[in-house]
Formats: C-alpha cells, structure tokens, sequence
C-alpha cells in the first residue's frame, strides 16, 4: 500500500486529490495539511508527499528543503502547482522533489505520478514535462549542452575538457554559464537536471 500525504492550502483541493487517490488500488490518503509548517511539525511517515508549490507562510520550496534536511524523514516528494514554470520546476528538482505534477493533469496522470514516484522514478506530469521542455529563457548553446550532458554523466572539468578537446579554463567558463541559465548555484544541482531534462542534452 503507497501511503500519501496532501499539503494544500485549498481543502476542496485536499479533498479533491484525496478521493481521486483514494479510489485507485493500492493507494492511500492517509494525512491532509493545509500548510507546510503542520507536515513539518508532524512525524510523519508516508510513501509520498503531494506538496503544493504556493503555500501560506513557509513555500512549498523550502518545505521541500527542510524534508530533505530532515534525518530519518525521507518520503518521496511530488511538487503541485497550478502553473508550472521553467525556472520553478528546475529549482525544485535541483532542491531534492521527486516530481512535479500540474492542477491540470488528469486523475490518470496523477496515480501515475504518486506510483512512479513510489518506486523511485523522477514523475512528471505531461503538462509539467511540456513547461519544462519548452524553449529556455536564454537558451543553451550547442556548446553549453554538451557540457551539460557530461555533467550529468558525472565527469569532472578535466574530464570534460579532454572529451571535448577544450582548455579546463573554458570549460570551467561554460559551467558557470550554465548555472546562471538554468538558475543554479551548485554543478551538481545542473548535474541532476542533466539527468532529468533530456531535451535540453539535444
């Protein structure tokens, strides 16, 4: 049994997720919040967290962050948002969620996300994925993208220089344009897009 957590400030939307959920084999609502400090504030001990981006006083973001800081707390994190932004879906995978799914998505969609997030697969939603695909803010040079690819391979600048037969320094400057596209701060946070946006490795 996959046991769910819903945090949202709108009950008719708690209420919504729930019996949608509720109704599929193998899938239980079994806590409802409506703001990120009374999950945090619970010991709770759920499969999956359905947690909504825009939430009264602490975010959704950093409700996130503060999970992932959490020892011994480790459940699965899908992010709900009405409308999904590039930038807003980066940060939130870069900062540990398991997912991103849109208010829009259907039931079918929803299960799916909460399943392949149970079992330890990134789950977007196809309008999620649609947002996340699109043409970036400032777009990636082919350059930029192969360095991203290597990146998310794991390969160090050293590494990356030898297989693109460029200079460590240049290297090291196409890195820090990277994370200033796609809104980051660390390698590893662009590392974990990498492996999460395949579109953007074209």
């Amino acid at each position: 049994m996959i046991t769910v957590a819903v945090v949202d400030d709108q009950a008719l939307v708690r209420e919504g997720l729930a019996l949608i959920l509720g109704t599929r084999p193998g899938i239980e609502v079994t806590e409802q919040y409506g703001c990120g400090e009374d999950l945090l504030r619970q010991d709770t001990d759920v499969d999956v967290v359905l947690l909504d981006l825009y939430l009264p006083g602490i975010d959704g973001l950093e409700v996130l962050r503060r999970l992932r800081r959490s020892p011994g707390r480790r459940p699965r994190v899908l992010m709900l948002t009405t409308v999904g932004r590039q930038h807003e879906i980066r940060q939130a995978l870069a900062a540990g969620a398991d997912g991103f799914v849109l208010k829009d998505s259907t039931g079918d969609e929803l299960v799916a996300a909460v399943r392949a997030a149970a079992d330890g697969l990134t789950a977007m939603s196809a309008s999620a994925t649609a947002a996340l695909t699109g043409t970036p803010e400032e777009p990636l040079t082919p350059r930029e993208r192969d360095v991203l690819r290597l990146l998310g391979e794991g390969l160090s600048n050293r590494e990356i220089a030898g297989r693109l037969r460029l200079a460590e320094r240049t290297v090291k400057v196409h890195v820090g344009n990277l994370l200033a596209k796609l809104g980051v701060s660390t390698r590893t946070q662009a590392a974990l897009l990498a492996r999460a946006e395949g579109p953007l490795r074209r």
